[in-house]
């Protein structure tokens, strides 16, 4: 099985009235799972709140059904087979395994985002109409997401002022963490992995620390530059939601090259073994830092972060040091 790649996805700005449509249909029909998903796990103890997802369930089903009937009387029977997975961009929903680990409250509050997500997608959806029919029936469905939020009302413990206030908390922290934490998590990652090779490689062929250095300033800014180039070329944030790219491609190109010069900077000390230890401590520390904070802003489940970031970069480091005392 292969999956969509940077390469082969569309941005939401490239596709055809008849694309976005069919990205409509599948997006309503995945929604509408979801909240199913949500009623059975919450019916046991939460029944009047299964109840309520049970509704915006239908709900979605209903929406679904209005998008096939104006879909078959413009384009016909064949409704092709576009996916959020093959839209650059495009926002995303959690894995069905997640919502095993969430908390009510998160519930609620991830229900409000994804009304939210669907509403902003229906707007330019709408914008970029050309048949009038069409536009009628998207800025309707733009504002029957919006108008859900009447149903978290039996969610709500208390004001209403209270909790609009708590919605707007979580959309700004879920656009902070979409334009800052998430790509700068990336560029940290990146540049704290990817450059332990080269950095004591250098640093155990040579043995000489302002050489290492030299590499490691290098191999840190030109990371950077990369990182922050790719990240803000990949995605304009218009559907996602996920923030300026420039803000993007910043956030992911300092942090490339914050997370390269950590190991870098220890080669400043003339002293070959003093520097090498000291880099090798920064690195314990990076690794760690790193797996806390996809634990604690990306939601990662701290043993797999541990796998992904202390164990690949331990093997990493240990591929530069063997090949450097080779």
């Amino acid at each position: 099985m292969t999956f969509p790649t940077l390469h082969n996805r569309k941005r939401f700005s490239d596709l055809s009235e008849k694309e976005v449509l069919a990205l409509a249909i599948s997006s309503e029909e995945d929604d509408a799972r979801i909240y199913r998903n949500w009623a059975e796990f919450l019916r046991a103890d939460y029944p009047a709140t299964a109840a309520i997802f049970d509704g915006v369930g239908a709900e979605e089903d209903e929406h679904r059904r209005l998008l096939i009937e104006a879909y078959r009387t413009r384009f016909g029977e064949a409704i092709p087979v576009i996916r959020r997975e093959h839209v650059a961009g495009y926002y995303s929903r959690r894995p069905a395994w997640m919502m095993q680990t969430m908390t009510l409250e998160a519930i609620r509050n991830e229900a409000a985002l994804m009304e939210h997500d669907a509403a902003e997608f229906y707007v330019r959806a709408a914008q970029r109409s050309t048949d009038v029919v069409t536009r009628k029936l998207l800025g309707d469905l733009a504002a029957a997401e919006r108008g859900h939020e009447s149903k978290a009302e039996d969610l709500r413990a208390e004001h209403l002022a209270d909790q609009a206030q708590e919605e707007e908390d979580a959309v700004r922290h879920r656009e902070f963490v979409l334009t800052w934490v998430q790509p700068g998590l990336a560029g940290l990652m990146d540049g704290s992995v990817s450059t332990l090779a080269p950095i004591f490689a250098t640093a155990f062929a040579t043995q000489d620390p302002w050489t290492t250095f030299l590499v490691g300033l290098a191999a840190s800014i030109g990371a950077g530059i990369s990182m922050g180039f790719t990240e803000a070329a990949s995605d304009d944030g218009i559907v996602s939601g996920r923030g300026s790219p420039l803000k993007r491609g910043i956030a992911s190109g300092v942090m490339t090259t914050v997370g390269g010069l950590g190991h870098a900077l220890p080669y400043l000390i003339p002293h070959f073994w003093t520097a090498t230890f000291i880099a090798l401590i920064v690195v314990f520390v990076e690794l760690w830092a790193i797996a806390w904070i996809q634990k604690r802003w990306m939601q990662t489940p701290f043993w797999r972060a541990v796998l992904q970031v202390v164990v690949g970069g331990g093997l990493v480091l240990a591929a530069g040091i063997l090949i450097g005392s080779g």
